[in-house]
């Protein structure tokens, strides 16, 4: 799954850790999503839509095909 997380945190000027502490996972985890090698869990893609109050559609896309 492809992902804005990096842009969006970016633009806050916030580390993985900095947006690991506001969700409640290891920056690790955020290290995995921001690279595509760990997709959220339901849940917490929902936490991350509301961090960033934005539609999870703009922050996660599924890769196309053709």
């Amino acid at each position: 799954m492809l992902n804005r997380l990096k842009v969006l945190r970016a633009e806050r000027n916030w580390s993985q850790g900095d947006l690991a502490d506001r969700l409640a996972v290891s920056r690790q985890s955020v290290n995995a999503i921001e690279t595509g090698k760990y997709d959220p869990s339901l849940p917490l893609a929902f936490r991350i839509a509301e961090l960033f109050a934005l539609p999870i559609e703009s922050i996660f896309t599924s890769p196309t095909n053709g």
